[in-house]
Parts: structure tokens; C-alpha cells; sequence
């Protein structure tokens, strides 16, 4: 299935049912009176999360939701049926915005989490309500109200606690592969990942964690150059980022450096929020390094990176020290854990 993580939708409430004018005609009866009923209420739209769906391709191709009208009211006391509501499933993560004026209606973040998209008009008022001692015969009635019409934009952002992110080729998913059950594309050429994975890391029978493999990034990503660029929203909700470097790449004269302090501009440059997320350095494909020579060669790299942070020696290939980084990365998700969402 394509991976498609954004859309914009038309929905319309429908319309309240009109209130009817009628009076009461029997035989024997000559001054029955009012009777006219209510009309029915149009129905609404909701959206509803559902962690059973992963894409928005739904909304991609059908982009218009209408909802029936309420029936009208009828004579005899007779009120008009209310519409059917519309429920529309999305995925986990979906954040729902009115496409004209920018603003964030909803953000499901829980399974089963309902909203409100656009409410269905109220019914109509029959004359039977405006009865009083001073008017025996109403001929009055209200119409049915309109119900609310929105253009809405759909954005899916994947719900993961670790991003990963680094160039093509580094290894990210190798590394998913390695500490989950994902099983992502895996290739020696750039671009392998065209969408992003998710893969579940357990520690042991009672901790785990979600990990997130976007398509690597290059230097412009942020303008629109390459793939990850498109992606990397999909990091916004993470807690943790592992910035993972290829130290052995294809081509000797690759500046190791220059490259991982370029990804670091490009995630600035789209997102001073996303930049500013603790991130981890994970030197990966170690093993093609002469053993002894390994630590030496990869604390040079850090050194000439000025980096202060953590960083971790691994390969996701052979699976060493990846129990390591996994271990560090849940200790530090349970000392750090995210805001407690209103009930």
C-alpha cells in the first residue's frame, strides 16, 4: 500500500429538518388545535482514531462527506427523524486543520479518540410550540438550521517515542531491523527507504519502545532536495532522535564531518522545535573498521564534531553494541517521560 500521509477534505453537516404547520382535523373534534412536530436533526461528521489504519490513502481519493438532512416535521405530533450521523476512521496521529484559516481543530493522539468535524443543523420548530392563551391558532413554524461545511487538511505525523535520522545509506534500516520486528527495504544504494517504518523495541517482557525510520536526508532537504525533507514532520513527536553516521561510506573522500553537521543546519532550517530535541550520535557500520584501531578512529570523529553529547559505537549489521544503545535509549525514555494528556 502507498504510503500517503496527508489529504484535505470537504465535509457538511447536514440540515435540520423544517418545523411543520398543521392543525388537528378530526370528526367530533371542531377546535383541535396546533400539532405540527419538529423537524430532525441533520446529521454531524466525526473522525475517529483507529490504530488498525497506518495511511490516509482513503482520503486521498474520496474528498467529500456529506451528511443527510433531518426529515421534516408533520402533522399529527409527528416529529421528523434525525439524519445519521458520518463516522470517518483515520489514523493514530492524525492532526485535523481548517484548510482556509490554518487552525488546528483536533489532534488524535489516542486510539478510539472521537471529535467533532462539523455539526449537523438542529431541526425546525413546529406551531405546536407557539400555542399560548392568546393564540390558539398558530400558524407559526422555524426552519431547520444549516449545518457546518469545512474544508479540513489531514497530516499524519507517525506516533514514535526514537527517531532516526542521517543520511541515505547509513544503515537506519539495518538498525530497525536489528532491534525490532520491522523488516524495511534494505540495500547498498541511497533512497532505499521511500516511506517511513515503525518498528516496536522491546527490552524485555514488560518495556518497549517505538522506533521511527524516515528516508535520509541531504544537504537542502529543507528546501525540497531529496526525500527525507517530506518526512520529517514524522520526528516532531519523538522524544529522542539518534542521529546515525555512516562511518565507512562508499566513497573515501566523503567528509564524515561536514556531512553530519549539514543534517544537523537542515533540521533547523525546517523546524527550530525539531532541532532542538535531545539527539544522540550512533556511529554505525563499525565493523568494517580494524578492530583495534576502531574506538580511536571514531573518538577522532567526535572530537573534530565537537560533540558533547552521548554517542554510541555500533553495527547494526552484527548486531554489536546495539543491546547497549537500547538499554541507555529506554533508560532514558522512563527517566524522561512526556506530560500526562488531559483526560
Amino acid at each position: 500500500m502507498k504510503f500517503i500521509d496527508e489529504a484535505v477534505i470537504q465535509v457538511f453537516a447536514g440540515k435540520g429538518g423544517d418545523g411543520a404547520a398543521s392543525f388537528r382535523r378530526e370528526k367530533y373534534i371542531p377546535k383541535g388545535g396546533p400539532d405540527g412536530g419538529d423537524g430532525g436533526r441533520g446529521g454531524s461528521i466525526f473522525a475517529i482514531a483507529d490504530r488498525n489504519i497506518n495511511t490516509l490513502i482513503d482520503y486521498r481519493f474520496a474528498r467529500l462527506y456529506r451528511a443527510r438532512n433531518g426529515q421534516n416535521g408533520q402533522g399529527s405530533d409527528r416529529y421528523g427523524k434525525s439524519a445519521e450521523d458520518i463516522i470517518l476512521r483515520m489514523p493514530v496521529g492524525t492532526l485535523i486543520k481548517d484548510n482556509n484559516t490554518g487552525e488546528t481543530i483536533a489532534d488524535l493522539v489516542h486510539d478510539q479518540q472521537k471529535i467533532l468535524l462539523a455539526k449537523g443543523g438542529a431541526g425546525g420548530l413546529g406551531n405546536l410550540h407557539f400555542k399560548s392563551s392568546t393564540n390558539r391558532a398558530p400558524r407559526q413554524f422555524t426552519y431547520g438550521e444549516p449545518g457546518q461545511e469545512f474544508e479540513l487538511k489531514l497530516e499524519l505525523k507517525v506516533l514514535a517515542d526514537v527517531g532516526l535520522l542521517g543520511m541515505p545509506n547509513a544503515g537506519k534500516s539495518t538498525l530497525i531491523r536489528a532491534v525490532s520486528a520491522a523488516r524495511p527495504k534494505v540495500a547498498d544504494y541511497p533512497f532505499t527507504t521511500l516511506q517511513p517504518n515503525l518498528g516496536v523495541v522491546r527490552v524485555d517482557q514488560n518495556k518497549s519502545f517505538v522506533m521511527a525510520d524516515i528516508p535520509g536526508l541531504i544537504e537542502g532537504a529543507a528546501e525540497g532536495v531529496g526525500l527525507g525533507h517530506r518526512f520529517l514532520k514524522h520526528l516532531t513527536r519523538t522524544r529522542l532522535l539518534l542521529h546515525v553516521i555512516d562511518m565507512m561510506p562508499l566513497n573515501e573522500d566523503t567528509n564524515l564531518v561536514h556531512e553530519a553537521r549539514a543534517l544537523v543546519k537542515e533540521l533547523q532550517k525546517y523546524d527550530e522545535l525539531l532541532y532542538q530535541k535531545p539527539r544522540w550520535l550512533v556511529l554505525n557500520k563499525t565493523d568494517m573498521m580494524p578492530e583495534e584501531e576502531r574506538a580511536e578512529l571514531c573518538r577522532q570523529f567526535v572530537d573534530k564534531l565537537e560533540w558533547k553529547d552521548k554517542y554510541f559505537i555500533i553495527s547494526a549489521l552484527t548486531g554489536e553494541g546495539c543491546q547497549f544503545l537500547i538499554y541507555a535509549i529506554m533508560d532514558y525514555l522512563e527517566q524522561n517521560l512526556p506530560p500526562q494528556a488531559d483526560s
